[in-house]
């Protein structure tokens, strides 16, 4: 039976589990839950995540489970009901793990972490966490700069996670093993190469609020430096990922075919803590994306790194992807492409897929700023990208700008208005059209940047270059997307925050600040409440920083040097470039060894490599219907009517059917449903077509097809039929329901039958959407009988509920837990 309290909540799906691709161990030595701080959608699209879900998987005494910061409806179910957080694996209250993995991906999500925690019955103070509950660790890009988090978390991980996860992992299991105390396991986890343990330093301030002192309370841990995969081609990467049953943020293969930048943009804090650049080989990248489509069945392969274009030979990568994959109607994404690396010989590849949108990022509207941020490209390269993608058939480009940059004159904001404009011509010299949306940002200034001492412009500032750009764009008649200028602040402020901000962070959550990146969700007052509350003025964290000022993160080394950050500063300030070690000299950065940690570029072609691909049978060019019947039980009954279009659409692909697809812009599977079944509703009687190639008989649709389906759903039944036989919405005559009504209620079935079935009639009045439709129940019902606690009912229209609401005189709330099932669909002759 379904879970009747996911019913009441917007999304089940985003809480049942069960995924393809999910794992459940029922034994495990040691459970490590992987938490991430942001709505199920948001976190599946996640691909750390999923590596460390995989690598932690591989490990026979250990089990990766999974828990996401829960929708409001379902915190409040939570709270109501006096129940705990717990995983989607094996629901075990997450107080119950024994680590609490938290992904940082974003300084906006801390209030979900403490209400994470909360909602788990952890207490949220790390110095109050006893043996008995889970280690509370976090990691992600945020963990450069925890300290506004370092009240709360017991560890924290710099770096790259794939080897360091298995460690930490490995010793708590000896500690465990040992019964030692908190300390004790402290102790060793700092002997774990980028492990931070901020209770090991203490921080002191001044009276004026900056860091007077943090000292070190082990003499042999002064200093934290990142951890670093010197190897990626080799280590472990998510072929079998889970796949989600509703949609996600990003709904596709994503295979992460480099990792770090050396391009060098000074805003940029992911271009200097996921240093030195490390590709994938492209042999390496084909297997994956053959392995993992495979498991997935998704139909689009996107390939992730800082700088997609600049991967050693993408477009014979392309080239060969869209050779094997693309008769297969899978599409290749690139989402970070820069301007500079877009060759015609891509634009002939890129231009195959699906073109809904094209993006470039400027950053800066004049030469002048762009010179100042590193960004590297001329006004001249931008127009000529932007022509070039016109012309190969893109109708819109995106431009992502900043403002706010260091340095910045209204006249580089006002160019801005002029750039986009230059590019909107060259849509309309390429003949598409020239739809151009600009997007700006404001500028963060990031812990481990070049531009971590400089200053981030006030709330004020922020709105009257917004509102100046608003007015000019739309001169322009130019689409404008906006960051709202209260997040930018709170940002700013987290981003270089210190441990006193761990106070605000407190109030903020018992103001009930919850989902503050999403801006229907983020209260402003609250937060300056909170601000007033502890006495901490948030400007203070957005001013200029003095270079021999103590920061927050100096005793953090992510291993770029102080020296050099200091120089590219002075470098933006003079409008000087440094170029790419990746083509040119070494810029002397300092994170190489130049012996285990160094740059791995590819110097090999994806021509000399052998096709390692597996061979699909061809099949006949007619096309046949299948017409299948299936049950959806369980926790399966849940699922909405498009997310099962969606698990069928995967199941499809993995099964490797045949299948046929529409016409036009977005092709999509021949699939057609009888009926949508309403959610919560069992069935053991849901029928849908499909049409195929012919050669694919229909038995083998049932088998190939229930290997590929979760548990709960199954097909019980194929048939090919007519090609132009009647559609199935056209030919249901009559349904046969069972609903079991709950022990609880304590009716006389038999008496509320009998006088429901002396009536004539039984009309019933239905409001959907403000209209008032009016359906006779007693003369849509053709049998009506009674077992136990259960009423077994054959219709024509009408909802089983309606009819059980219409027997017994009980309400809708009344019946709350009521089991429905559809037995049997009857079909016209």
């Amino acid at each position: 039976m379904p879970s009747y309290d996911l019913l009441k909540v917007e999304k089940p799906a985003r809480y049942m589990g069960g995924e393809v691709g999910s794992v459940r161990k029922s034994t495990a030595e040691m459970r490590f839950v992987l938490a991430f701080p942001d709505v199920y959608e948001v976190g599946m699209s996640h691909l750390g995540i999923q590596v460390l879900y995989a690598v932690l998987n591989n490990v026979a005494w250990l089990a990766a489970e999974r828990v996401y910061a829960p929708w409001p409806d379902r915190e409040d179910q939570l709270r109501t009901d006096g129940a705990f957080l717990s995983s989607l694996e094996s629901d075990i209250p997450l107080a119950e793990a024994d680590i609490l993995g938290f992904t940082l991906q974003y300084e906006l999500s801390y209030t979900n972490v403490l209400n994470m925690l909360e909602l788990a019955g952890i207490p949220l103070l790390a110095v109050e966490r006893e043996e008995g509950f889970p280690l509370i660790i976090g990691g992600g890009p945020c963990a450069c700069n925890p300290e506004p988090l370092a009240d709360f978390f017991d560890a924290f991980l710099l770096g790259d996670g794939e080897e360091a996860a298995l460690e930490i992992a490995a010793v708590c299991r000896e500690w465990k093993r040992e019964h030692g105390s908190k300390n004790d396991l402290l102790q060793r986890l700092a002997g774990i190469a980028g492990v931070y343990v901020p209770s090991f330093f203490a921080v002191e301030n001044d009276e004026g609020g900056r860091i007077a002192a943090i000292t070190p309370l082990r003499e042999d841990y002064t200093k934290v430096r990142r951890r670093i995969v010197a190897k990626l081609d080799t280590s472990t990467y998510p072929t079998a990922p889970v796949v989600p049953f509703l949609k996600t943020v990003h709904d596709r293969v994503s295979v992460e075919i480099a990792r770090g930048c050396t391009r060098g943009c000074r805003f940029c804090q992911a271009g200097y803590i996921y240093r030195p650049v490390r590709e994938r080989t492209p042999a390496t990248v084909l297997n994956l994306v053959e392995e993992t489509l495979r498991h997935t069945g998704y139909d689009e392969i996107s390939l992730l790194s800082l700088s997609t274009g600049d991967y050693g030979c993408i477009a014979q990568l392309i080239t060969e992807l869209m050779a094997r994959h693309g008769k297969d109607r899978i599409a290749v994404s690139l989402p970070s492409l820069r301007v500079g690396t877009l060759t015609q010989e891509l634009v002939e590849q890129v231009k195959k897929v699906r073109k809904t949108g094209f993006t470039l990022a400027p950053e800066a509207g004049s030469e002048r700023l762009r010179s100042a941020i590193n960004k590297g490209i001329t006004e001249d390269d931008l127009l000529a990208t932007a022509f070039a993608v016109y012309s190969a058939g893109w109708r819109l480009v995106k431009l992502y700008f900043m403002i706010g940059l260091p340095g910045e004159t209204n006249d580089d904001v006002a160019a801005i208005v002029d750039l986009a404009g230059k590019v909107k011509r060259e849509g309309r010299r390429a003949g598409s059209g020239g739809d151009v949306n600009v997007a700006v940002s404001s500028f963060v200034p990031k812990a481990h940047t070049p531009f971590q001492w400089e200053a981030q412009i006030s709330y004020e500032e922020i709105l009257a270059k917004q509102q100046f750009l608003r007015q000019e764009l739309r001169k322009k008649k130019l689409n404008f997307k906006w960051q709202d200028a209260p997040l930018s602040v709170l940002e700013g402020v987290f981003a270089r925050g210190d441990r006193r901000l761990g106070r605000v962070l407190r109030k903020a959550h018992e103001l009930g600040c919850r989902f503050d990146g999403w801006g229907d969700h983020f209260n402003f007052a609250a937060w300056q409440e909170a601000f007033c509350a502890t006495g901490i003025d948030p400007l203070f964290y957005l001013r200029r920083r003095d270079v021999d000022e103590i920061l927050p993160w100096d005793h953090l080394d992510c291993g770029v040097s102080r020296e050099f950050l200091l120089a590219e500063r002075e470098k933006a300030a003079a409008g000087s470039y440094t170029a790419d070690c990746r083509t040119g000299k070494c810029t002397g950065c300092g994170v190489c060894d130049f012996d285990r940690i160094r740059m791995q570029l590819n110097s090999l072609s994806v021509g000399e490599m052998p096709d390692q691909r597996t061979q699909r049978p061809e099949y006949g060019e007619e096309t046949a219907r299948i017409r299948l019947r299936f049950s959806k039980t369980g926790t399966m009954s849940l699922l909405s009517h498009l997310e099962l279009i969606n698990l069928f659409t995967r199941a499809v692909g993995r099964a490797r059917i045949p299948i046929r697809f529409s016409q036009g812009f977005h092709p999509h599977p021949k699939f057609s449903f009888a009926t949508a079944l309403s959610v919560g509703v069992e069935s053991w009687a849901e029928f849908f077509d499909m049409e195929i190639a012919t050669g694919y008989s229909a038995d083998r649709v049932l088998q190939e097809l229930n290997a590929a389906l979760p548990s709960g759903i199954q097909i019980l039944d194929a048939a090919e039929i007519p090609l132009r036989a009647a559609a199935l919405s056209v030919i249901i005559d009559k349904i046969r329901y069972r609903v079991t009504v709950p022990d609880h209620v304590g009716i006389d079935l038999l008496g509320c039958v009998a006088r429901f079935l002396a009536r004539d009639s039984f009309v019933f009045h239905r409001e959907k959407k403000g209209r008032v439709t009016e359906i006779d129940l007693r003369r849509e019902l053709h049998e009506l009988t009674v077992a136990g606690n259960a009423l077994e009912m054959l219709v024509e229209r009408g909802k089983p509920l309606e009819f059980v609401t219409a027997i017994t005189g009980l309400s809708a709330a009344e019946l709350e837990g009521a089991r429905i099932e559809k037995l049997e669909v009857i079909f016209k002759d």
